[in-house]
């Protein structure tokens, strides 16, 4: 993919009514989906708790969004307690170069979080950082700090935005990608903002969640 030539000292968001739109609707949007899936968050916690029941369901990990700021983003928990600790004796087995973790055959993956992992439904809670208005529906997925820390003057570009709970990287291919072709797809959506983008984007997003690849 081509470089992108976006101007780390340009405001990307200069649109301001798209950017008031864009926030107003996600929370809209947002509100309605935990409603509407109500029942499924439900089952969905249920079955994480009887599969360990001292585990918490949610977790909640810090992450760094717009400009650089911080916030705690929830997932449902899908690793056994103690994961985090263990990640550093697993650094090495990661499938993704940059600055980025992934792995394939996780072992602190539980059973059930190895499922909601591949149908993406680990990421429903963000719902409640959208209509916290920490995050979009659409945007660059929100790195951990540990990420940005390592990240170089043009990496730091995708920062220019809210993160996103689906983005270009989650319907191109998302961990068949490299950390290099995910920042190359976010300065991409960044130079192009749009309604009509993020529209085109939250569809295929239906589509993958209905036919799941790439998730692990």
């Amino acid at each position: 993919m081509k470089q992108s030539k976006v101007n780390p000292i340009l405001h990307p968001e200069k649109d301001v009514s798209y950017v008031k739109w864009k926030v107003h609707a996600g929370r809209v949007l947002s509100l309605i989906a935990l409603i509407l899936l109500s029942p499924l968050l439900i089952l969905i916690s249920a079955a994480i708790k009887l599969s360990d029941w001292h585990a918490p369901v949610i977790f909640k990990q810090q992450r760094v969004g717009k400009k650089g700021g911080k916030f705690y983003m929830y997932k449902f928990r899908t690793m056994r307690l103690g994961a985090e600790a263990e990640l550093e004796k697993y650094l090495k087995q990661n499938e993704i170069e940059g600055a980025m973790f992934k792995m394939k055959k996780d072992p602190r993956v539980t059973r059930i979080g190895a499922l909601l992992r591949k149908t993406s439904l680990d990421e429903l809670p963000q719902l409640y950082n959208v209509l916290k208005g920490e995050m979009s529906l659409v945007g660059p997925r929100p790195p951990l700090p540990r990420e940005v820390a390592i990240y170089t003057p043009y990496d730091q570009q995708r920062l220019l935005v809210t993160p996103g709970c689906t983005g270009l990287w989650q319907v191109s291919g998302r961990n068949e990608l490299s950390f290099n072709q995910m920042v190359e797809l976010d300065l991409h959506y960044i130079e192009q903002l749009s309604l009509k983008l993020d529209f085109k984007i939250l569809c295929k997003t239906v589509i993958i969640l209905l036919f799941p690849k790439g998730a692990y």
